[in-house]
């Protein structure tokens, strides 16, 4: 039986696993079956990763009462002027 997959500590540390197994797939260096586990390992990681983000936007959506602006930085630049 496959064991359940963990969870990471954090978003970092989601990242930077997913760092490791894009450079483990690209170097062509495992076999098919690790390959594919990795992707799946990919996989879960990244919905770990929008999840999160998700979750951080809406909390900062809430301290701000859903008043976000988009950026603007050419207006930022007139401001300071």
């Amino acid at each position: 039986m496959a064991k359940a997959p963990t969870a990471p500590k954090s978003f970092e540390s989601a990242i930077a696993e997913l760092e490791a197994i894009v450079q483990e797939m690209e170097s062509g260096a495992i076999s098919l079956e690790q390959a594919l586990e990795r992707y799946q390992r990919g996989a879960n990681l990244l919905k770990h990763c929008q999840e999160t983000l998700q979750a951080a936007e809406q909390r900062v959506r809430q301290l701000e009462n859903d008043v976000l602006a988009p950026l603007n930085p050419a207006e930022d630049m007139r401001d300071q002027e």
